[in-house]
């Protein structure tokens, strides 16, 4: 790919502070409640603090969720339980107030920012800030072509990168990363599947809107012919998600990947997001570090995924909505997290009593009008030395 070296990224990702962390559990085994007694949410605190660089936690005041949205031309086999080309409604819902994550979004006080990388409609359906960094219409049918072209693969990489860039500048201190698509769990699948070895009926899910078992047979054949167009260019991650991936992921894993540069903290959601994490992982090892599994989706690619990834999910509610909606559920609790560690107090010491002074016993005055006890009297010695 000319002009962009992922190698780059392993040199500009650090993993968040490790001397503030541990400096952050210190803090923690002052404070009032007992350690241990948060369960996960010490952790997270002491997360927190190592990414933001400071032993006090600041609140996490400024989240977003961050949509990545797009069609798979795979969709056409029947492979998911949505009409092929029909993401542009998943925006639609959102866009208009009226879908499961805007409505969490809203409740939860986070921004919404979709980003339109490959839907299959007029652009000029949805506002421009949503569809300025279009790559194509539709990505390809990735069990007999390439999904992207070598070019359209590095301009949507390098559209997520600009995305998380956009979000590092305008203050955002909390991503919650999901997708928009429709055939984006077979591309993710293959994925999981081509980076983890394994075979297709072992990632093969039933997505998010569900399928039968016919739709199931297709889409684990279809995820078997991608896999065998996946492996000869599993060395180079930007070809292999030009290969297999999409507009939309690619975008997620440029995205995610900046986003460990700029130090901004990422919620993952389901299987896609997952599968992007996965390759950024291949890309630099260090920037899972900075990357949150908000839930378990139920999807087996999302398993397989975040085991190699050694994330274990905040929650799991059994939410397969898509649109980052399990990953919102698990904001509060990093925000909970966050307030925690800051604001409860430490714990006091109690001090002994103090020593009574010398000649005192107790400590205690003779009570008025008494006399002090006379000394007994000294023993003469007697012949024998006795006393």
């Amino acid at each position: 790919m000319s002009g962009l070296n992922l190698d780059d990224f392993g040199n500009l990702i650090e993993r968040p502070d490790s001397g503030v962390r541990r400096d952050a559990e210190e803090h923690r085994e002052r404070l009032a409640v007992r350690p241990g007694a948060l369960g996960r949410l010490d952790d997270l605190g002491e997360w927190l603090a190592a990414a933001q660089h400071s032993v006090t936690v600041r609140p996490v005041e400024r989240p977003r969720l961050v949509l990545f949205a797009g069609d798979h031309g795979v969709a056409a086999l029947g492979v998911s339980g949505r009409p092929a080309g029909s993401a542009h409604r998943l925006v639609r819902a959102v866009l208009d107030g009226e879908s499961p994550a805007a409505v969490l979004a809203r409740r939860f006080g986070a921004g919404i920012r979709v980003v339109d990388m490959s839907l299959d409609c007029d652009p000029g359906d949805f506002p421009e800030e949503v569809v300025r960094h279009r790559v194509r219409r539709g990505s390809g049918r990735i069990d007999v072509e390439n999904a992207l072209t070598s070019e359209e693969a590095e301009q949507a990489f390098r559209a997520g990168m600009a995305v998380a860039d956009e979000e590092a500048d305008s203050g955002t201190d909390l991503v919650v990363l999901g997708d928009l698509s429709v055939g984006g769990t077979t591309a993710a699948s293959t994925l999981v599947a081509a980076l983890c070895g394994t075979d297709a009926s072992v990632v093969t899910g039933r997505g998010g809107a569900g399928i039968d078992d016919l739709a199931w047979m297709r889409k684990c054949a279809a995820i078997r012919d991608a896999l065998r167009r996946a492996r000869p260019v599993l060395g180079d991650q930007l070809e292999l998600l030009a290969a297999t991936g999409g507009a939309d992921l690619t975008a997620m894993t440029g995205f995610l990947l900046q986003c460990a540069v700029r130090r901004t903290p990422v919620i993952l959601d389901g299987v896609v997001s997952a599968a992007c994490a996965l390759v950024g992982q291949r890309v630099a090892f260090r920037a899972p570090d900075w990357w949150l599994a908000g839930q378990a989706s139920g999807e087996p690619a999302q398993e397989k995924a975040l085991d190699r990834l050694a994330m274990d999910p905040l929650l799991d509610h059994g939410v397969t909505a898509g649109e980052g909606t399990g990953a919102l559920l698990a904001l509060p609790m990093v925000q909970a997290a966050a307030a925690l560690l800051a604001e409860l107090p430490e714990r006091h010491e109690e001090r002994p009593d103090p020593a009574p002074e010398p000649g005192t016993g107790s400590g205690s005055e003779p009570e008025p009008g008494s006399e002090p006890a006379a000394a007994p009297a000294a023993r003469e010695p007697s012949g024998d030395g006795s006393v």
